[in-house]
């Protein structure tokens, strides 16, 4: 168990993710948390983040900080979402075992599991079969992340543990209208086409993918809880269990935000993944399950973004 005034780094605090940590650390009484912006410590220079870590010594890591982005952005910059991400959580990763921290939490994403793999998805899948090619740059990155964490506690015996979120939205979510995820692009599209009396609004695919979200919180409150009662070289999936289409999910952003016009559907933009449900048995096992319904997340999202204007220039 961490102890309330432990010395505990979030890495990407200013993320969606890493914002929601540090709420839920805050809310639970943890008292001694440290962060750095970006341009305090660039986590892609190995110099800085060993300089870091000697001078602060964490004695618990949570990993959120990576680069980002929906199938557009994964596609544009293959290169970049791997070399970054592999980067900077190799640099954390090694510099947390170098000084001696006594746990790290790493942050995944269920986009490492195989394209075609058995659904409701297993953490025993990984690497049993080939990846989806829209975003396999972003997956092999984290894979790499995940086993490393795995190897030390195999050839050093630490304690790095690593979770595997579902699709996640909340508070401080990218809005960008291009390199955003699905859920706040659409709330962005439905809101600006409300405001704007467009009568129709049009989205990508045929609507029949299907897709599981989790509310950042509750995902924070699972980082929270793994740290704290799990130790192990397997990862642990973040979701619900519970799927709907695209088609469900644009259905129901259209209606939370109160648009009345058409959708449509333009089928020569791809789908992406058919289906992507995380077994989350294991998490259920452990004593934990989600607390956010999708269409009171989905309220909660859209109030964030109506109360924050600057976040959707992002």
């Amino acid at each position: 168990m961490m102890e309330k005034d432990a010395k505990i780094y979030v890495a990407g605090h200013r993320g969606m993710v890493g914002s929601a940590i540090v709420r839920e650390l805050t809310r639970q009484g943890y008292t001694n948390l440290i962060t750095r912006t970006h341009k305090e410590l660039n986590l892609c220079r190995q110099d800085q983040v060993e300089a870091f870590f000697r001078e602060e010594k964490p004695e618990y890591v949570f990993l959120a900080a990576a680069k980002v982005g929906g199938i557009v952005a994964n596609q544009d910059a293959l290169a970049d979402f791997m070399y970054n991400n592999m980067i900077l959580e190799m640099n954390v990763i090694h510099a947390a075992w170098e000084n001696g921290c006594k746990k790290l939490e790493f942050l995944g994403s269920s986009c490492i599991y195989p394209r075609m793999a058995p659904q409701p998805m297993k953490e025993s899948c990984l690497l049993t079969s080939e990846l989806e090619k829209t975003n396999e740059a972003y997956a092999l990155a984290k894979i790499s992340g995940l086993k490393y964490c795995e190897f030390l506690n195999r050839q050093y015996g630490t304690d790095y543990i690593s979770v595997m979120p579902t699709n996640l939205y909340g508070p401080n979510d990218n809005y960008h209208p291009t390199h955003s995820h699905v859920l706040p692009a659409l709330i962005r599209r439905f809101h600006e086409a409300k405001t704007q009396n467009l009568p129709y609004v049009t989205c990508w695919g045929d609507g029949s993918p299907l897709r599981e979200f989790l509310y950042v919180d509750d995902l924070a409150d699972l980082c929270v809880f793994l740290m704290n009662h799990y130790s192990g070289n397997e990862t642990v999936n973040a979701g619900t269990g519970k799927e709907l289409t695209i088609k469900e999910l644009t259905e129901l952003v259209a209606d939370v935000i109160g648009y009345k016009g058409e959708i449509r559907w333009d089928t020569t933009k791809p789908n992406g993944t058919p289906r992507k449900l995380l077994d989350v048995s294991k998490s259920a096992s452990l004593g934990w399950t989600y607390k956010t319904e999708l269409r009171e997340g989905i309220r909660l999202s859209y109030e964030d973004f109506l109360n924050n204007p600057m976040r959707a220039e992002r």
